[in-house]
């Protein structure tokens, strides 16, 4: 499988093989948006689950439990705050972690008592911790400048690497297709959004733009000399660039997705750990998607933002209309050659049809062959061939004596 696998890659990047990723294009935008949609809808009906690190509370841990159910500790806390519903997760095999709104320090201390009461620990295996709304906001504060400053320095370096700034934008619209779409997963499967999650969000914009950049790359090599071939318009190099990255792409993916698909087994089934679960997951789908978009979606926006620039249009109507010309021009060929033929057998013009007959020696050669025709060999006389074979002579003939009168004006 492994060598199929590998001659598909080599038929591709020799341009044997082209599959249709910039001429279905639209395609691609389509199965993008009513996937982004549908998984958005869902997760904004489903709401956001926000960690404590950005909506602020308090948190107890309970280490060293026998028994990891979690209704005691929401029976405990609903008891001292009717209207607040905690967060209860299990970290590892024998801690759970509990999360309440914000306490002072007397409820925090009474709080931690009970939980440890009802799970049947010293009080001494609860600890506790405290995050401020002013601590949260900054939290989110600094995360939404460092997206914008990491977008406008990433967009800036791209523009300066290609000379582009429609390559920078195609690459900033895929980017924002990655982190839509890992976005709407995440708030889809329900996982809480942790400083964890950021840092994933941010490295999957680094991954997703390295493999765009990669495929850019390819498109700057193929169209170097865009305006000085005639074989491929631009939007047709493109999509080789796009086919001979292809293999590369799945493959640098798959690398990257097995630890990451392991460590979000381990977070998510066997440890139970939070910060495993929320970096993995959003690595985990912010790699595919970053793979889909570079590929499928990136090629074929660079196509559409500079389709209508001079040179490109110039190169690609004069090459669809040689393209066209060739056609046509195998065509009159091809239309003309039954003609001639039918031209020649009814003789409607001799002198075209018979190159012989203009030349004046043919008359001379045409009244000797006359003049010698009763001439046979006296042994065909004999033998009554004479009257076999005269009847075909004149008949080869008969165009030659038809240019003799022609030229006699009989």
């Amino acid at each position: 499988m492994s060598a199929t696998f590998a001659t598909f890659g080599n038929d591709l990047h020799a341009g044997r093989r082209i599959l249709p990723i910039v001429s279905r294009r639209r395609t691609w935008y389509l199965i993008s948006v009513v996937v982004v949609v549908l998984l958005g809808a869902l997760a904004v009906v489903r709401g956001p689950n926000l960690g404590i690190e950005f909506t602020g509370g308090s948190e107890f841990q309970i280490a060293g439990v026998a028994d990891t159910e979690q209704s005691s500790a929401r029976e405990v806390v609903r008891a001292h705050l009717p209207d607040n519903e905690p967060k209860v997760t299990q970290l590892g095999g024998d801690t759970l972690r509990v999360q309440t709104e914000q306490l002072d320090s007397d409820q925090t201390a009474e709080l931690a008592g009970e939980l440890a009461t009802a799970y049947g620990v010293p009080a001494d295996s609860v600890s506790t911790s405290y995050i401020g709304p002013v601590w949260s906001g900054d939290v989110t504060q600094k995360m939404a400048r460092g997206v914008v400053v990491f977008l406008v320095l990433v967009a800036a370096m791209m523009a300066l690497y290609f000379r582009d700034l429609k390559a920078s934008l195609a690459a900033m619209i895929a980017l924002g297709h990655d982190m839509l779409l890992t976005a709407a997963v995440y708030g889809v499967v329900g996982f809480e959004i942790t400083p964890g999650t950021v840092i994933g969000f941010l490295t999957v914009m680094g991954y997703s733009l390295y493999d765009t950049i990669v495929v850019f790359d390819k498109v700057r090599e193929n169209t170097a000399d865009l305006t000085g071939q005639r074989r491929r318009t631009f939007a047709e190099l493109v999509e080789l660039a796009a086919n001979q990255t292809l293999v590369r792409s799945i493959n640098t993916s798959v690398v990257a997705l097995l630890p990451i698909g392991s460590i979000l087994a381990i977070g998510a089934f066997l440890l139970g750990a939070g910060t495993l679960k929320d970096i993995s997951l959003a690595l985990f789908i912010g790699i595919i998607a970053g793979t889909y978009s570079s590929i499928f979606l990136a090629p074929g926006l660079l196509v559409d933002l500079r389709r209508r620039e001079d040179t490109i249009v110039r190169h690609t109507g004069a090459l669809e209309r040689a393209r066209r010309g060739e056609t046509g021009s195998t065509s009159e060929d091809s239309a003309r050659a039954p003609g001639a033929e039918d031209a020649a057998t009814r003789g409607g013009d001799a002198d075209a049809a018979d190159p012989d007959a203009a030349d004046p020696a043919d008359a001379d050669t045409a009244d000797e062959g006359e003049g010698r025709t009763p001439e046979a060999d006296p042994a065909d006389e004999d033998d009554g061939t004479v009257g076999r074979d005269a009847a075909p002579r004149p008949a080869r003939q008969q165009p030659r004596r038809t240019t003799r009168r022609r030229r006699s004006g009989r």
